[in-house]
């Protein structure tokens, strides 16, 4: 036996194996655009905006002036909470699901984390929406705050403040 088939058979050896390039998961991704982020925000502003429509026709638009005003902002402002609440309902499965809410789904983006992987529903909304918002609730320097954090979005990796603290990047899906 020679000593090549001997180093073959040792079992005290360590065990060896073909390594080849290693393909982050985080090449396989492409950032969103700039300009698709935008839309999918609009889209998501668009939505809870008329959820305040029907409060703005009680209010303004009031067709039967012998109706008691704070009756009719009432009942309209139980159809716009009810509104509310089925599209906290909605963005939630939607988020957790697949990492979008109605318009990153609408124009084909979502949220992953920095490496590629599926961002939970916990990271995408305690850090990307709560801890983000806290400073932003800081009167006067919550202004810079926000501006701060959407103009990032122009640095290379295309990620604002926001997607920094939670350690993700919004790709196309």
């Amino acid at each position: 036996m020679n000593a090549n088939a001997a180093a073959d058979q040792n079992r005290y050896a360590p065990p060896q194996a073909q390594v080849g390039d290693y393909a982050s998961p985080e090449a396989a991704v492409e950032p969103a655009s700039r300009g698709v982020r935008f839309g999918a925000a609009m889209i998501d502003g668009l939505i809870v905006t008329a959820l305040y429509i029907p409060v703005i026709i009680a209010v303004f638009l009031n067709p039967t002036p012998t109706f008691d005003p704070a009756v009719l902002v009432s009942v309209w402002g139980a159809v716009s909470l009810i509104g509310a609440i089925a599209l906290i309902a909605v963005t939630i499965v939607l988020v957790k699901r697949n990492g979008q809410t109605i318009g990153k789904k609408m124009t084909g983006i979502k949220v992953v984390r920095a490496d590629g992987s599926k961002a939970s529903l916990g990271r995408i909304f305690w850090l990307r929406n709560v801890v983000n918002g806290i400073p932003s609730a800081i009167p006067l320097l919550g202004y810079v705050y926000v501006l701060v954090d959407h103009l990032l979005i122009f640095s290379d990796k295309r990620q604002c403040l926001h997607d920094k603290i939670a350690d993700t990047i919004v790709v196309n899906a």
